[in-house]
């Protein structure tokens, strides 16, 4: 749910970078090369670009990006805090797998950390803040009017993004955002059906509503009702992926 397409941003701390810049030139320019190769990596794993469970060669992406193995290793650390990439002792770094047992545990979390964002925005967002997420909205519609239905964009274009920044609870962005979003935007981005954007879409409309009336209760049902909408539309999604797959290795092996 920019346009900085792969790092996200917020009034108050920049949750993709890796470390504050410091003072020195040198210092700088490696903090710098760092978030370069963070977005870049991230996107493609997002992206399924870099394949699930495939194999990350360090100094193989230093030569892709044309960069030292430092800044590299440093964006690998901030892609394992973000669950992107996962390290094993003897294997090494991994594109994160996704299963369904995961996909899970993960949706069944953000729905009670998203459903208790939208409880706490709807007394706390600002009248900027909301005229800012109706006009998101608005947006997503009349795309979706004219047949665009891909909405897994982030930062401040992301529907629940918003709503988390207007939730104004710090530990809870910094979970959400810093912790769960962008292994999230993965099972989204490689898992979501064709048609889940039509009905995503007119659910966020009752959500912005019961916000909007500052109905907390309400509007923390609906957005538990829409993400466990969005888990068993993932979850099926996920399975089909699987059996093709699993169909393809198995001709492979008899060819």
């Amino acid at each position: 749910m920019l346009k900085q397409d792969t790092t996200f941003v917020s009034d108050d701390t920049q949750v993709s970078h890796l470390h504050k810049v410091k003072s020195t030139s040198a210092d700088k320019t490696s903090t710098t090369l760092a978030d370069q190769i963070l977005v870049q990596i991230q996107t493609s794993i997002i992206k399924g670009e870099l394949p699930a469970g495939s194999k990350i060669n360090e100094q193989a992406l230093a030569e892709k990006y044309g960069i030292s193995r430092g800044p590299t290793r440093e964006a690998l650390q901030t892609l394992e805090r973000q669950r992107l990439v996962v390290r094993a002792p003897h294997v090494g770094a991994r594109v994160a797998q996704l299963t369904v047992s995961e996909l899970n545990d993960l949706y069944q979390l953000r729905s009670v950390l998203e459903g208790m964002a939208c409880e706490l925005a709807a007394s706390r967002i600002t009248p900027e803040q909301l005229a800012k997420l109706e006009d998101l909205l608005a947006t997503q519609e009349a795309a979706l009017a004219k047949g665009d239905t891909y909405f897994q964009e982030e930062g401040d274009v992301d529907f629940h993004y918003q709503i988390i920044q207007a939730s104004g609870n710090k530990h809870l962005q910094e979970t959400l955002v810093g912790g769960l979003y962008h292994l999230l935007r993965m099972y989204r981005y490689q898992c979501t059906n064709k048609n889940r954007p039509v009905k995503a879409i007119a659910e966020h409309r009752r959500i912005v509503e019961a916000i909007a009336q500052r109905d907390g209760e309400l509007a923390s049902l609906l957005m538990r009702r829409h993400i466990e909408q969005g888990r068993k539309n993932t979850e099926l999604r996920l399975i089909e992926l699987q059996a093709n797959a699993a169909a393809k290795e198995t001709l492979a092996n008899i060819s």
